[in-house]
């Protein structure tokens, strides 16, 4: 399958990414496709793909965060695997029952959380912080 420039520059982008940024894209990609599907030219299948297709990453957040070698902090674990579980309801209750307006909650939830992960919703003196420490410690990896 032939990509245009954006997929190829994607697909390289998303190569070269740490875990944070490549979660963040997915949380992003699945927040654009659950506000598309709010569109009234929607149809019920579409809005169900796109239900589906957030449930399934958000299944993989749950996963990852469930398993014993995960070096997440207790407190940000605990919180991810809440809004995991509250993913789930909402999907089951979307699919049983679809109304646009109950992807809101979810769409919010991707954004703030990939917000998070980018450093988005951080002052820059913040950010700054972020990066130093982000650099040190890959800094300190790559040490021998």
């Amino acid at each position: 399958m032939m990509k245009s420039g954006y997929g190829r520059q994607t697909t390289i982008a998303l190569e070269h990414a740490s875990p944070e940024q490549t979660l963040a894209w997915g949380l992003t990609t699945t927040a654009r496709r659950m506000a598309d599907a709010q569109r009234p030219e929607t149809t019920r299948d579409q809005l169900l793909d796109a239900v589906r297709l957030n449930w399934k990453l958000w299944t993989i957040i749950q996963a990852e965060q469930s398993a014993p070698e995960c070096m997440t902090e207790k407190s940000v674990r605990e919180g991810l695997l809440n809004l995991s579980n509250f993913v789930d309801k909402r999907s089951v209750d979307i699919l049983a029952k679809p109304e646009s307006e109950k992807l809101d909650v979810l769409i919010s939830i991707n954004r703030n959380i990939a917000a998070g992960l980018l450093g988005t919703d951080l002052t820059p003196e913040q950010r700054a912080e972020k990066e130093r420490a982000a650099a040190a410690a890959q800094a300190d990896f790559r040490k021998p």
